[in-house]
C-alpha cells in the first residue's frame, strides 16, 4: 500500500516542480531586462524593485494553487497589470486552474487576464509596441488555455484509469471471497455427510449396547470395539476435512472439486496430498459397515460397466447413498432399507433407496430434512435430478445422475 501511494505522489511532485519552474523562468527573463534598464537608467530603480516585489508576491501566491485555484489565478492576473515579472506566476496559475477545474472557471480568469494585459500594454499610450504586446499576449493566453484543458483531459484520463484499476481489484477480491465462501460451504457439506453417517452409526451401536440385555461378553466386546472403531474413523475424517479448511489460505483454483463443480474435498489445489475420496467401488464396504452396526440393508445392484463411471460421479453417488442410509437410521430406526442401483454408460446412473415409514410418520430429530437438502445439492452439482415421496407406506428417494457413453474412435475404412 505504501509503495502504491508513493508511486501516485511522485508525478504530483514533478508537476509541482514544473509549475514553479514555468513561473520562475519568465521572472528571470523580465528581471534580467529590468536589471539592464536599471543599469542604464538609475532613476527607475525604485519602480523596477516594486515590479520585482510584485512578481515575488505572485510566486508566493502559487503555494495555494491547489486549495484555491480560481482566487490564486485571479490575484496573480491582477498583479500583471502593474508588474511584468508577475506574468510567470500568472501564467502558471492560469494553466493550473484549467488542469484542475476545466473550462468553466477559465472564462472569468481569461477575461481578467486579458483586461490586465490590456492595461499593462496601454499604460504608456496606444502605439505600435502596445498593439504588438497585446496581440502577442492574447496569443499566449489562448495557447495557455489549450494547454490547461489538455492537462485537464490527461488528468481525467489518468483518474478514470485508476478508478477502473481499483474497480477491477475490488471485483477480483470479491470474486476470490465468493469462491472461498463457496469452497467453505462445500467443506461444511462434506463434514455434515461424514459426521452424520458416523454419529448415527455410533448412536445405533450405543443403543444396542445400552438396551440389549441378552448380549454375552464376546458380543458386548464386539459392539464396544465397533463403537471405538467408528469413533476413530470419525476423528480421522473430521481431521481430514478440517485440515483441508486450514490449508485453504490462497485463492481457489480451478480443478477437481473447484470450477468443475465436483464439490468434494481433496481435489487438486487443496494444498498437498489428500486421502483418497470414496467412489462407487467403496459402496460394498459401506453396506458391510452399516450391516455390522445393525442396520438391515438389502442391495440390488445392476450397474453395467461400473469401471467406466467417472470418479466425480462415483463420489457423488457414494455420498448420496451414505446420506440416504443415514436418513433411514435417523427417521426410521430399525426399518429395513432397500437400495437399488442401476445404470450403464450412456443411460445414466439411478439410485433408489426406500424404507418403510414408521407408524406416526418419520421422526424429524435434530437437523430434520437437512439430509435431503444435502442430497439435493449434490445431485444438482452432478447435473442430475432428484425426487422423493411416500409410496405404499415407504419413503422412496430416487436420484438420477448423468453418465455419458464411451466415445469410440471410428473404424478406419478399408484402403
Amino acid at each position: 500500500m505504501h509503495d502504491r501511494t508513493e508511486d501516485e505522489a511522485r508525478p504530483e511532485r514533478w508537476a509541482g516542480l514544473a509549475r514553479y519552474l514555468s513561473a520562475v523562468v519568465p521572472m528571470l527573463f523580465h528581471g534580467g531586462i529590468m536589471a539592464w534598464v536599471a543599469f542604464r537608467e538609475p532613476g527607475r530603480l525604485t519602480a523596477l524593485l516594486v515590479d520585482v516585489g510584485l512578481g515575488v508576491a505572485g510566486l508566493a501566491l502559487l503555494a495555494g494553487w491547489r486549495r484555491w485555484p480560481l482566487p490564486v489565478a485571479l490575484a496573480t492576473a491582477l498583479l500583471t497589470a502593474f508588474s511584468s515579472t508577475a506574468v510567470g506566476p500568472a501564467y502558471a496559475a492560469y494553466v493550473s486552474l484549467g488542469s484542475l477545474r476545466g473550462w468553466r472557471p477559465l472564462v472569468p480568469a481569461a477575461a481578467v487576464s486579458f483586461a490586465c494585459l490590456a492595461v499593462s500594454a496601454t499604460s504608456r499610450g496606444i502605439d505600435q509596441v502596445a498593439v504588438v504586446s497585446l496581440t502577442g499576449g492574447s496569443t499566449i493566453l489562448a495557447a495557455l488555455t489549450a494547454l490547461g484543458l489538455y492537462l485537464r483531459g490527461r488528468r481525467d484520463l489518468a483518474a478514470s484509469r485508476r478508478e477502473a484499476a481499483l474497480a477491477a481489484r475490488r471485483a477480483e477480491r470479491q470474486r476470490i471471497e465468493q469462491a472461498r465462501l463457496a469452497e467453505r460451504v462445500k467443506i461444511a457439506q462434506e463434514m455434515h455427510d461424514v459426521l452424520a453417517h458416523r454419529i448415527s452409526l455410533l448412536s445405533m451401536l450405543a443403543g444396542g449396547l445400552a438396551y440389549r440385555t441378552d448380549l454375552g461378553a464376546q458380543e458386548t466386546r464386539e459392539l464396544a470395539l465397533a463403537i471405538q472403531e467408528n469413533a476413530h474413523q470419525s476423528l480421522n475424517e473430521l481431521r481430514a476435512v478440517l485440515g483441508t479448511l486450514r490449508r485453504d489460505d490462497g485463492p481457489p483454483e480451478d480443478g477437481p472439486g473447484g470450477a468443475d463443480g465436483a464439490g468434494d474435498v481433496g481435489g487438486a489445489g487443496a494444498g498437498g496430498p489428500e486421502a483418497p475420496q470414496p467412489t462407487l467401488a467403496q459402496l460394498g464396504a459401506l453396506f458391510d459397515e452399516v450391516r455390522a452396526a445393525g442396520q438391515r440393508v438389502e442391495v440390488a445392484d445392476s450397474i453395467e460397466g461400473r469401471e467406466l463411471l467417472p470418479p466425480q460421479t462415483g463420489r457423488h453417488a457414494y455420498r448420496i447413498v451414505q446420506e440416504a442410509l443415514t436418513n433411514a437410521r435417523k427417521h426410521a430406526p430399525g426399518s429395513r432399507v432397500t437400495a437399488e442401483l442401476g445404470g450403464r454408460p450412456g443411460g445414466g446412473l439411478r439410485i433408489r433407496v426406500s424404507n418403510p415409514v414408521p407408524p406416526g410418520g418419520p421422526s424429524p430429530g435434530p437437523g430434520g430434512r437437512l439430509g435431503l437438502v444435502g442430497v439435493a445439492e449434490r445431485t444438482r452439482m452432478a447435473g442430475g435430478s432428484l425426487s422423493h415421496a411416500v409410496q405404499n407406506g415407504c419413503f422412496v428417494l430416487d436420484v438420477r445422475l448423468p453418465w455419458e457413453g464411451v466415445r469410440r474412435d471410428p473404424t478406419p475404412g478399408r484402403g
